[in-house]
């Protein structure tokens, strides 16, 4: 069958579907009357406690004479302020993924002999298995990296002697060859994409053992292989900032219900890479970048504080870019005062900005930073504050590095990956029940019919 009937949706599964939609509606306000959490939400918003975990800690809040309210926010990194984690390996002008890796796995920060022996051992797993390039990534390449991702992680089980070994040494074995291939998998996956589909030139390049992931990942996208340091840095900080983020975030949380299924490290990783492909968790940076390029055509001054909110008010009002009355890059389910996130990365998205001579265009970012949150709270009621989240810059610097847009979820995963690895050996050491929240039925009770009498 060709791809185009494969891919039909005939007359007959039109009609199909209306009839499964309309069968499958629930009326809001039966969620009201059983008080159901949606979403594992309460009515404020606030996460319902399903689950501990020792890996990170996420803080919008602070208790002041007996109330929580609003605080600047905080991430936590094994118990250490990622502020502090980013400030120490930058001011000593080392890469910080593979360290703070080892961080959010082994709960300490490693020694320089610890580090140097773990950089060697990552190094050492990032070979793919023989032919794997020509026989896996090269056929059928898909348009959407993340479901190639997902595809080669999944192939790589059949490699694996102890595949279904769900010992935690094994684990840890799986889970630090995962950390090191996810970058190759990920650019080769796009070479493949690239070439089959657009007809550019095919780059396989290998990876360096000197060089750090960040740096190894520029390496063999690029043609020729270059980059600055402060190219390579600011990719690697982009790293550190999201490799973790609470057991509650949608990825996570899915690696940890497959994990306590007691499947294999293939499946739960490829669950959780499907869950971050979902625009509403990893492409929100993708949704930004395309916004501002809107915006800088539609707002003729970008120095007018009236225009460029005027712009804002008319997305909230789906009045422009994509109708969907969100200001991308604005809110978080969290924070509200700010994102540490983006507060950390806005430094340096300001120095890679001068390096590229787009100062104008992060003078914009800055402006909508500002901007937003006041044009939001005229338009709407809102609950909580507002800021910017993460997503608000990393878009503009995966632009500013010239990664392709395909490629700026499979980063957030090649990063991720890191904390999926350190909360699925957390559930298998704490050996819990499997992960199976309730749902109440309200179907009611039907007397079957014989075919002929219905």
């Amino acid at each position: 069958m060709d791809s185009n009937r494969f891919s039909e949706i005939t007359p007959e599964i039109l009609a199909l579907s209306k009839k499964s939609y309309h069968v499958s509606l629930i009326e809001p306000e039966l969620y009201a009357k059983y008080d159901v959490k949606r979403g594992l939400r309460d009515l404020n918003g606030k996460g319902v406690l399903t689950g501990l975990t020792d890996i990170s800690t996420v803080l919008a809040t602070k208790t002041v004479n007996g109330e929580n309210v609003p605080c600047e926010g905080k991430l936590f990194y094994r118990g250490y302020d990622v502020t502090d984690l980013v400030n120490g390996f930058s001011k000593e002008n080392r890469f910080g993924f593979e360290e703070i890796t080892y961080l959010l796995l082994f709960g300490d920060l490693p020694v320089r002999k610890e580090l140097e022996e773990f950089n060697r051992l990552l190094t050492g797993y990032r070979t793919l298995p023989t032919s794997f390039v020509r026989d896996i990534i090269m056929k059928a390449p898909s348009r959407d990296m993340m479901n190639t991702l997902a595809r080669s992680v999944l192939t790589l089980y059949a490699y694996d002697n102890r595949a279904d070994d769900i010992s935690i040494p094994n684990v840890l074995r799986q889970c630090l060859q995962l950390i090191s291939l996810f970058p190759l998998l990920s650019v080769y996956g796009y070479q493949a994409y690239s070439h089959y589909h657009d007809g550019n030139s095919l780059f396989i390049h290998a990876p360096q053992p000197h060089l750090s992931t960040a740096e190894n990942i520029l390496y063999i996208l690029r043609p020729d292989s270059n980059y600055t340091p402060l190219e390579a840095k600011i990719l690697d900080l982009a790293l550190v900032l999201h490799m973790e983020h609470g057991g509650g975030n949608n990825s996570t949380f899915t690696t940890h219900v497959v994990s306590s299924s007691g499947t294999d490290t293939y499946s739960v990783v490829a669950s959780s890479l499907g869950s971050l492909k979902g625009p509403k968790h990893g492409g929100a940076n993708i949704k930004v970048v395309k916004m501002f390029e809107d915006m800088k055509e539609q707002v003729s001054d970008w120095d007018d504080d009236e225009m460029v909110s005027n712009y804002l008010e008319r997305l909230l009002n789906k009045e422009a870019f994509d109708h969907s009355g969100l200001i991308y890059g604005v809110g978080h389910a969290v924070y509200s005062i700010s994102d540490p996130r983006a507060v950390i990365f806005k430094k340096f998205v300001e120095k890679l900005s001068a390096e590229k001579g787009l100062e104008k265009e992060f003078k914009l970012y800055s402006k909508v930073e500002q901007l937003a949150p006041e044009v939001i709270a005229k338009v709407r009621k809102i609950y909580k504050g507002v800021s910017v989240n993460v997503d608000f810059y990393s878009g503009f610097v995966y632009k500013m590095l010239g990664l392709p847009t395909e490629l700026y979820t499979p980063i957030f995963a090649i990063a991720r990956i890191s904390g999926w690895s350190a909360h699925r050996i957390e559930e298998l050491a704490n050996n819990g029940k499997i992960i199976r929240p309730a749902y109440r039925s309200i179907s009611a009770e039907k007397v079957y019919k014989n075919l002929d009498e219905r």
